[in-house]
């Protein structure tokens, strides 16, 4: 028999124990990669206080940080951040480069078709920020009062998102359109405000409460604008054993009063938020 024949017999043989061993791993869940190594890694861009943010010794806090401690306590594992803009996190979840999305993320239908969500630990109503002496947007704030403004917002972000569905409205009553300056963090948003590049920075009511409190007499807010959304974190959609552990902890911490205590801890308010049935319709 030739060694080509040979090479070929051999070949065949091995096909079916590769494809076998292929298909494990395939099907393997990110959660046991998880528990083997000891270590969860989270993308989370820390620049959204009180959410997540960075204190003084540099180290990652906020609301987020504390429940995903928790979490990370139940499983038995330590958790290894790796910081990166926003606008990255979802791409990065989806090629693999991290194990959880770890950054307070909306839940939109839009994204439901991509990632597979926690439950939610928040919930999210947003708002423009103006300086104090700014006079063209009257309190509540209307859709239609925006019109022509230029708006600093994170880059894709459920905000965004939201400022462009505002376009819409206003394109359909004959009304200029918002101009948007999209850029990465909160502090970028707040930036082009102050220098007068932007008339308002639109944002959840939370973090423009913290911007504030942190520039006294120079901001302020003009009311809740647009429709609220559940907040949460994503896995891909099929780490389900890994989704479940994360959401079992949550819905443990909400039924033992923990939840509560870190969402008035660190945003000053509680949610009562919901275990099933959260994603809205298309």
């Amino acid at each position: 028999m030739s060694k080509r024949r040979l090479s070929s017999i051999t070949l065949a043989a091995l096909l079916p124990f590769a494809a076998l061993t292929h298909s494990v791993t395939a099907s393997a869940d990110t959660l046991d990669d998880i528990k083997s190594r000891g270590t969860m890694t989270v993308a989370i861009d820390p620049t959204f206080a009180p959410y997540e943010y960075i204190d003084s010794n540099d180290n990652i806090v906020g609301f987020d940080p504390a429940v995903m401690a928790a979490v990370a306590k139940h499983l038995g594992v330590k958790i290894e951040y790796q910081r990166m803009a926003f606008s990255g996190i979802i791409p990065g979840l989806l090629a693999h480069s991290f194990d959880v999305e770890g950054s307070a993320l909306n839940v939109t239908a839009e994204r439901a078709k991509r990632l597979a969500y926690v439950v939610p630990t928040s919930k999210t109503v947003n708002g423009a920020l103006v300086r104090a002496d700014f006079t063209k947007i009257p309190q509540p704030a209307k859709i239609e009062s925006l019109a022509g403004l230029t708006a600093a917002v994170k880059s894709a972000s459920a905000p965004e998102q939201i400022l462009k569905q505002f376009n819409e409205t206003l394109k359909a009553k004959g009304l200029a359109p918002i101009q948007l300056i999209s850029v990465d963090s909160v502090d970028q948003t707040v930036a082009a405000l102050m220098t007068r590049r932007a008339d308002f920075v639109f944002d959840d009511m939370t973090v423009l409460a913290g911007v504030i409190k942190q520039n006294p007499g120079k901001l302020k807010s003009t009311g809740e604008l647009g429709p609220s959304q559940w907040i949460a974190w994503a896995t891909r959609p099929e780490d389900t054993r890994l989704n479940k552990a994360i959401s079992d902890q949550i819905i443990a911490m909400k039924k033992s009063g923990e939840l509560a205590r870190l969402q008035k801890a660190n945003l000053d308010v509680t949610f009562d938020t919901p275990t099933s049935d959260f994603i809205p319709a298309p």
